[in-house]
């Protein structure tokens, strides 16, 4: 590996610190995992060494207190994250803290409707109409329309500024194999940033991997790095 891709064909980097140049402060980060499982943990870590901050994070959360999301926030570098499940109420953690301190925004959405943004986005559309929050305040200022006599809220789509995921191996063109939990949010995190970079197991040469099991394609890839823990 070297420490640029050689080629569009290449796209691994030698380090988590490496795949992770260039991403700047205020930036809109995607990252993959489910209730602490399967995190891209060795570029959660490079990016606390980097010092970025003021990052707005779209996360399943850190609900669970080992995970390395929670590390990420109290570093500082998160200003806003935006998840389902951004912390366990029961324990606390650096989520609760700096969120009860006004050093953190959150943005609560339910699980179906911020997968559904995100797809909307790596699909390239620009929003969807959901039924869920209808007839609540969180319809207050979105758009509504009835859709087959039941009421549905505009919700916009989200495409980021980066991804961070995880999977099980990869060729070195970017193709992605995901295992067990992985398959959860990183196959749709992949699509929706404008550069996503995957920590993987293993990195085989193109042509190695099976067709029939690759998930993501190595058009949504834009970096490798292999996995350091």
């Amino acid at each position: 590996m070297s420490t640029e891709p050689a080629t569009s064909l290449n796209k691994t980097y030698d380090t988590p610190h490496l795949a992770l140049a260039g991403i700047q402060n205020g930036a809109s980060v995607l990252i993959g995992g489910f209730a602490g499982h399967e995190e891209p943990k060795s570029l959660i870590g490079a990016a606390i060494d980097s010092g970025v901050s003021g990052l707005t994070i779209i996360s399943h959360g850190a609900a669970h207190p080992q995970t390395a999301l929670n590390r990420l926030v109290a570093s500082g570098a998160v200003k806003r994250l935006v998840s389902p499940l951004p912390f366990d109420p029961r324990q606390g953690g650096p989520v609760k803290d700096r969120w009860e301190a006004g050093d953190l925004e959150l943005e609560v959405q339910p699980t179906g409707v911020l997968t559904e943004r995100i797809r909307a986005g790596g699909a390239g559309i620009g929003g969807l109409f959901l039924p869920t929050g209808a007839g609540t305040r969180f319809a207050e200022g979105r758009e509504v329309r009835s859709i087959n006599g039941r009421d549905h809220v505009y919700q916009t789509a989200i495409k980021a500024d980066v991804a961070l995921i995880r999977a099980s191996s990869a060729d070195t063109l970017g193709n992605m194999v995901y295992t067990g939990t992985q398959r959860n949010w990183n196959p749709i995190m992949a699509m929706a940033a404008r550069i996503t970079i995957a920590e993987v197991d293993r990195v085989v040469e193109r042509g190695e991997l099976d067709p029939e099991v690759i998930i993501t394609p190595a058009i949504f890839v834009q970096r490798l790095v292999l996995a350091r823990n």
